[in-house]
């Protein structure tokens, strides 16, 4: 029996951009998520630099900083994450490459032709 993982995520572009980001699109809700992220970078040493409560938005920006670089995580109160690094698109790589590889994670494909027009 294939144990089904906790949190879903798509590694795809920015609206109208080639950056990649990921984003995060089932588990945000659970209590474990921020503890889990964090447990699954681990070996980049990811540690948060700066947190900006967006509070008229309801979001929060996390900035971080690791062993490859800065990159942002983003998350809001309707269950949306996403981390980008639109200057560190390496530390974006080696993070699809960490979520990969551990279990609580799930990579769901996307068709990046989806995203070359900005949604309105």
């Amino acid at each position: 029996m294939k144990h089904s993982a906790s949190y879903k995520y798509y590694l795809r572009p920015g609206y109208g951009s080639e950056k990649l980001l990921i984003e995060f699109i089932s588990g945000v809700e659970e209590e474990t998520f921020m503890l889990d992220l964090f447990d699954a970078l681990k070996h980049i040493k990811a540690e948060l630099v700066d947190l900006n409560d967006l509070w008229m938005n309801d979001e929060v920006l996390y900035s971080m900083r690791s062993a490859l670089g800065e990159f942002t995580l983003f998350k809001d109160i309707w269950n949306l994450a996403f981390i980008m690094a639109d200057h560190n698109q390496d530390c974006i790589s080696k993070i699809n490459e960490l979520l990969v590889a551990d279990k609580r994670f799930e990579k769901i494909e996307v068709n990046f032709d989806d995203y070359k027009t900005i949604k309105s």
